[in-house]
């Protein structure tokens, strides 16, 4: 088979790849509190006989964009957003400690403190429960006080939990497929003093729609030059065998 064809296969295959991850970013322009994920193309030599020049091309993600997204105001009590670095301790899909900036947070009827997807947020003892209450406030360190329900007293707040606040060395940080953040030792990281929280806020994406859509063309376009350098390589392997049959 000519090298050719492998590499622009590998090359169109590849860009598939980035296609992918650049319509998972677009399709998250509107997720609260999602990171961007990074993609690059990086030359690789082809191993074996053959002419060193020969190269094929090797997608792959080098990083996250941890940049902060807008910040919205909403007012709502259980709206939260991350000053600066860190993030909200959550119990994951498979049960492990996890990190999420989503904090559009509600109380379920049975009174879990959730994330807007569902997950349950850990405070500092386990998964955060909130008593009926009149009035809801989450203070800068993550600290949740009520006015309990008919207590007939509407200034006597009690303090019921604390959000687990922590912050991950940019090394020490990997995203999972369903978007949260673990640590790459897989162990929990302790609750950080420094990470303060603005209530009534929410953080928005940090993919920047425009760009996304640009690369999404570029993308489209690198694809259709593989797919064409294939089908010349076709052709000419089909002239090629019919000067052998003269």
């Amino acid at each position: 088979m000519d090298r050719s064809l492998y590499i622009a296969m590998s090359g169109a295959k590849q860009t598939l790849l980035a296609q992918a991850t650049n319509a998972n970013n677009l399709a998250n322009t509107q997720t609260t509190g999602f990171k961007s994920d990074l993609e690059q193309f990086r030359s690789r030599p082809v191993t074996g006989a053959g002419f060193p020049t020969r190269v094929y091309a090797m997608n792959e993600k080098p990083w996250l964009d941890l940049a902060t997204g807008a910040m919205q105001t909403t007012g709502g009590d259980l709206d939260v957003a991350i000053n600066g670095e860190g993030y909200l301790a959550v119990n994951g899909a498979d049960g492990k400690e996890a990190y999420t900036r989503a904090g559009d947070l509600r109380v379920t009827p049975e009174g879990l403190l959730k994330t807007g997807s569902g997950l349950q947020v850990l405070g500092e003892d386990g998964p955060i429960s909130i008593p009926p209450s009149e009035k809801l406030t989450i203070g800068r360190d993550g600290t949740i006080s009520i006015i309990p329900l008919g207590s007939g007293n509407a200034t006597t707040q009690v303090q019921v939990a604390r959000i687990k606040l922590v912050k991950v060395a940019a090394d020490n940080i990997v995203k999972s497929e369903d978007g949260l953040m673990h640590a790459k030792d897989g162990k929990p990281v302790a609750a950080n003093a420094d990470v303060s929280l603005a209530q009534g806020v929410l953080e928005g994406s940090n993919v920047n729609g425009l760009t996304a859509m640009v690369d999404m063309i570029e993308l489209s376009r690198n694809f259709e030059l593989q797919t064409k350098v294939m089908k010349s390589v076709d052709d000419n392997s089909a002239a090629s065998a019919k000067l052998m049959q003269m």
